[in-house]
């Protein structure tokens, strides 16, 4: 969900950027106004675009993908290009990740880059819904709902896909922000498409595959999200079959415990947002995994109750080893997860569990 804010922070903070409190902190009341809000927001100093999703070929073969787009302001940009300034200046830093899960293969590859705006690089544009860095790309047209093209490739691993949701945005929290701790501007402005249609066509290793399936975008703006003493997140997206869709985040607490701002969402099949405060969930690990390439242990398939949900939701993870280990942002592990009826064993869903700070502790 946010693992891949350390590494443009940390390269900001080798730039030398501006205090924090120069940007635009996310405070209620906020009213979000659509086709506006799925477009940058360069009074933030982060921003993300955020997608995963689960796809079949026509053999039956199973994928996961993710492919995020991140926005980190180095300084807030001016209405307009500086006199005399350089074409090499950067106001933006735009990381990029893009991950594919082979279920029938067995294999998870991941690539990442990261690109300024100087020379056009990266860019977010702040007037339509297009994202880009080093030519992987997020295009959609100018509506409520808009209908999304999203590319990227490293090497014989690629995605060209087309996404629509017959949803209307889901706005998570309260008051137009979603709380992330106690101090007032501890937030971020937060909504997602729950249930994209996609399709197009996928590659993996070479081979490339028409591709059908279902995704979830998450897209979130925000300049002081979290605090020192939390070490890491635990957040779930659940697409049950019955139409219905859940997002919780679990902060968790450097000396232990989880953040009480922490929350959730329940999305009817209608697309009403129901707001779910940390008492009326609960997440249980049932298992671990210790990742060969960073010794990282890591929970490893969940019990998830949630007020309101009548079975006890058991997350299965497609593969134990989704860790995108070593980035230039973070260790982290983000994977597609099958979801069962705890009690009877029949399937339910689908989703993705993104796992951070288990390798070393989260810092900003």
């Amino acid at each position: 969900m946010w693992s891949k804010i350390a590494a443009g922070l940390a390269l900001a903070a080798l730039l030398g950027t501006v205090a924090p409190q120069q940007f635009t902190p996310a405070t209620a009341p906020y009213t979000f106004v659509f086709p506006r809000d799925h477009f940058a927001h360069d009074a933030y100093r982060t921003e993300w675009w955020y997608f995963t999703g689960h796809l079949r070929a026509k053999d039956g073969r199973r994928f996961g993908y993710e492919l995020t787009f991140f926005r980190i302001g180095l300084e807030p940009r001016p209405s307009q290009w500086k006199p005399g300034e350089s074409a090499w200046y950067a106001y933006q830093l735009y990381p990029a990740h893009f991950a594919i899960t082979d279920e029938r293969s067995g294999t998870f590859v991941y690539a990442e880059t990261l690109a300024r705006d100087a020379l056009r690089q990266g860019y977010a544009s702040q007037s339509s819904l297009s994202v880009g860095a080093n030519g992987w790309t997020l295009q959609g047209d100018a509506a409520l709902r808009p209908r999304m093209r999203l590319h990227a490739r490293n090497g014989g691993d690629a995605l060209d896909l087309t996404l629509s949701s017959a949803k209307p945005p889901a706005i998570h929290g309260s008051g137009g922000i979603s709380r992330k701790g106690s101090c007032a501007t501890c937030a971020s402005h937060y909504y997602s498409f729950t249930r994209l249609a996609t399709s197009g066509t996928l590659s993996s290793a070479g081979t490339s595959y028409t591709v059908e399936g279902t995704s979830w975008m998450d897209h979130e703006f925000g300049s002081d999200e979290l605090q020192p003493d939390q070490s890491g997140w635990d957040w779930f997206s659940i697409q049950l079959d019955d139409g219905r869709e859940i997002m919780l985040y679990r902060l968790r607490r450097t000396g232990g415990g989880t953040t009480p701002e922490s929350s959730g969402s329940v999305v009817d099949a209608a697309g009403r947002v129901t707001h779910l405060p940390l008492h009326d969930f609960q997440i249980e690990a049932t298992g671990s995994w210790r990742s060969p390439a960073t010794n990282a242990l890591y929970p490893s398939g969940w019990i998830v109750s949630v007020h309101g949900i009548a079975p006890r939701l058991r997350l299965v993870p497609l593969l134990a080893d989704q860790e995108l280990a070593n980035t230039s942002s973070a260790t982290y592990w983000e994977g597609a997860v099958d979801i069962f009826d705890q009690a009877t064993g029949a399937r339910l869903g689908q989703g993705y569990v993104e796992l951070t700070g288990y390798a070393s502790p989260v810092r900003l």
